[in-house]
């Protein structure tokens, strides 16, 4: 864990985080057409608080979140120090954005961003600072050149900081949104990471925001592809299906989660990430053939930038 005697500075961290939320909510109700972002500012007793942000039964997207946090503690939660067990319960600081797309037709996939930054600084006066996030891609009905597109620009956003970039956290997002009790990934994959200070201070904070414009960049076409797509009865209640196992992973495995309820934090607002509607259809299984079936073989690790068919 890197230690330093200057102290880094979250403020332009705030900055772009904050900004990123607004451009972020403008291009998400400019792509809907219609509905607005409520907007919920939030103070958090124990320090700090926020800004959430929320869509609900818009014309595209039936519930969008997009949450910016910048909050304080007296004890490091332990979601956010089980792996560094010599700065369990520090004061800390921790900023992040977290988002999360449901939108209403099946064939528009789900997404899910998440950036953050941690600092703690411990009684002989060393500090201790970490970025983490990624995002992750979960479709419904999948198409190769959606997958690879979201991979390719994963790719890309990772390339200028080393060879090795992508796969590691590549692989690090399909071993993390993994559902033990299901046998399967969460969706089709992307970035994740955690602990990131192997870097300088500033290339860190370059690579965050790297990610964060890759996610606008391999996001929103895919919806733009998939909004006009006719759908019915069948697919919607296949999408609520899967919606189940979204809400699974939420709430039994998501760090984010389990660090916002243990920290204190505003539950409306960790809880936007759930999907409005979800089934859970005693033993449901798709027809063998069929197009629902091809999503669960795509719920496993694959190389998605060479692979040439779902």
């Amino acid at each position: 864990m890197a230690q330093v005697t200057r102290i880094p500075d979250p403020v332009p961290v705030a900055a772009y985080l904050t900004d990123l939320q607004h451009r972020l909510c403008h291009r998400f109700e400019a792509l809907d057409g219609g509905a607005r972002f409520s907007t919920d500012r939030w103070t958090r007793p124990a320090g700090g608080g926020g800004l959430t942000r929320v869509i609900e039964n818009g014309t595209g997207l039936e519930k969008a979140g997009v949450n910016y946090s910048h909050v304080k503690g007296a004890a490091l939660p332990a979601a956010a120090s089980a792996a560094r067990p010599a700065i369990a319960n520090r004061p800390f600081e921790a900023l992040g954005l977290s988002l999360v797309i449901h939108p209403l037709n099946p064939y528009c996939p789900t997404s899910h961003a998440n950036l953050r930054f941690f600092i703690t600084t411990g009684d002989n006066g060393d500090t201790v600072w970490w970025f983490g996030g990624g995002y992750d891609l979960t479709p419904w009905y999948p198409y190769l050149e959606d997958i690879q597109h979201w991979h390719r620009t994963a790719h890309a956003a990772c390339a200028p900081f080393g060879a090795d970039v992508y796969p590691r956290y590549k692989k690090w997002c399909d071993e993390y949104f993994y559902l033990p009790h299901r046998g399967e990934t969460r969706g089709v994959g992307g970035l994740f990471f955690d602990d990131l200070n192997d870097w300088p201070f500033d290339r860190c904070f370059e690579f965050i925001r790297a990610v964060g414009e890759s996610y606008l960049a391999g996001y929103l076409p895919l919806l733009e592809r998939r909004m006009s797509e006719p759908w019915g009865e069948a697919e919607r209640r296949f999408q609520l299906q899967r919606r189940s196992r979204y809400a699974e992973f939420n709430l039994l495995y998501d760090r984010g989660t389990l660090f916002g309820l243990q920290s204190g934090g505003r539950t409306e607002s960790i809880l936007m990430s759930m999907p409005p509607l979800a089934a859970w259809n005693y033993d449901a299984r798709p027809a063998p053939g069929s197009r629902e079936a091809a999503l669960l073989r795509c719920l496993k690790p694959r190389d998605w930038l060479n692979d040439k068919a779902v």
